[in-house]
């Protein structure tokens, strides 16, 4: 078993005993989804796949909370970002700005991008390389300013 997958078993122990419901609740649905994810590929998932799980179940929290906070659903809102802040440990570390912007000027130059209509080549090279580890967002909006795609 993988060490983040024993990690998420013992914080749902650990839950259970002290009746965090909210922890308790977003942990077995992490824990459902590396199970679903499991079967899907029919082997055992590694840290790094179940780091792949996780970020995708934060993924949908963070579309949740916005979709909440355009519909004016405090309380919803708070609830999805409560969960989002229990799956932050099993998430890969973010990259810094000056990180992101190295990865960007790396995919530019590889691709030979010189234009807007480019940004999706530049976009796939950079999140390929990231993994994870930055908002496709946040990405994208900085690939269209040196581009010029404003």
């Amino acid at each position: 078993m993988s060490e983040l997958k024993e990690d998420i078993s013992t914080d749902i122990r650990d839950s259970m005993k002290s009746g965090d419901k909210i922890r308790l609740s977003t942990l077995r649905l992490l824990s459902a989804a590396i199970k679903n994810k499991e079967v899907e590929l029919l082997h055992e998932l590694s840290d790094d796949e179940v780091r792949d799980v996780a970020v995708k179940e934060a993924k949908r929290r963070k579309e949740s909370i916005e979709a909440y906070r355009s519909g004016n659903r405090p309380e919803l809102v708070a609830k999805e970002e409560a969960e989002l802040e229990i799956l932050q440990p099993f998430l890969p570390e973010q990259l810094s700005e000056s990180e992101v912007d190295a990865l960007i000027d790396e995919a530019i130059v590889a691709t030979g991008a010189t234009s807007a209509k480019e940004v999706g080549k530049v976009m796939g090279q950079v999140m390929a390389k990231a993994k994870g580890q930055v908002d496709g967002n946040v990405v994208q909006a900085r690939v269209r300013g040196k581009l010029g795609a404003g």
